[in-house]
């Protein structure tokens, strides 16, 4: 049973295939790079990537909330069944009306089903998208004084894997969060205790946040739409914990408080700056990369949406 896992190289994409491997099940990794390639805006590549598959991981990128996603998802669900896949496991997001069309394509779909619903990402803060902006000491983001359940990658990997492997999850929809809800300056107070050194959270305007990323190359189009997760996403409509790990594995969801004393020494280290403008760390120009601003910024992105965008 070749089980596709696509953004199979982001966040939970790689935990998911790292699980399955470890299982002894056969893995084909969705990515650009991979053999066969595998890219969501060329679906020329799709039928190369599922051909052979019983079982979908279904990230999508860059954000199911984004314009066309859900056309982009139905026909790749379409796809993927009309190809053999039996089972679909989809990465959705918490509070995305958008996010929900997409869930209604896969519970539709024909195949066994189960749906990943989650709150934003613990390790947005350890990996790539603002990384940086911790290690500088300031998170500058514009976000409302609301609090969030983060959740754990590693629990999502877990649920997702067990979705995939295992009997008794299909048709299930688990909404997933960390047991405690936070703020971003909670969350500033959880990493300095973590550190041991001083971590801020400063909130900005969403158009100075639109105006520092687009002076850092992202498109316009795309830093609006991040902005856009922040205010719209982040306003409140998602301040409550849910017990989708229990649900599925009957344990508890992790602590933001244990991921941030694991992944002390991440902080530790001296930034690199490659996600300034997704955190508004250093001002602009200040960077030890040769790489290009848009490259830099792009792939800190990249590498955290495999779960609706920089959740």
């Amino acid at each position: 049973m070749t089980t596709l896992v696509t953004s199979g190289t982001g966040k939970t994409g790689r935990r998911v295939a790292d699980r399955l491997t470890a299982l002894g099940l056969p893995v084909r990794i969705g990515s650009r790079s991979s053999a066969p390639p595998f890219d969501w805006a060329d679906r020329s590549t799709w039928p190369a990537a599922l051909d052979g598959v019983s079982a979908v991981y279904l990230a999508y990128y860059p954000d199911l909330a984004f314009p066309g996603a859900y056309d982009t998802v139905k026909a790749f669900t379409e796809l993927a069944v009309h190809s053999g896949a039996r089972r679909i496991v989809l990465l959705s997001g918490r509070g995305e009306p958008e996010a929900q069309a997409s869930e209604r394509t896969v519970q539709e779909s024909g195949a066994q089903w189960t749906i990943v619903r989650c709150s934003w990402f613990m390790q947005n803060f350890s990996e790539d998208f603002l990384l940086d902006a911790v290690r500088e000491g300031v998170i500058a983001l514009p976000v409302a004084d609301v609090p969030e359940p983060f959740v754990d990658v590693d629990d999502i990997a877990d649920v997702a894997a067990a979705a995939l492997s295992q009997d008794g999850h299909a048709g299930k929809l688990y909404e997933m969060t960390g047991p405690r809800l936070l703020t971003f300056a909670q969350v500033a107070e959880e990493l300095s205790r973590a550190t041991g050194r001083q971590i801020s959270f400063v909130r900005v305007t969403p158009q100075a946040y639109v105006d520092t990323v687009v002076a850092h190359g992202l498109p316009r189009q795309e830093a609006e739409g991040l902005s856009q997760m922040f205010t719209g996403i982040l306003d409140g409509r998602n301040a409550s914990v849910a017990d989708g790990v229990r649900q599925a594995l009957g344990r508890p969801a992790r602590d933001f408080a244990d991921f941030a004393k694991a992944n002390a020494k991440v902080w530790a280290a001296q930034a690199s700056r490659i996600s300034v403008a997704a955190g508004m760390g250093p001002p602009a120009g200040e960077t030890s990369s040769s790489i290009p601003a848009d490259r830099r910024l792009r792939a800190a992105l990249s590498s955290s949406s495999d779960n609706a965008g920089a959740r």
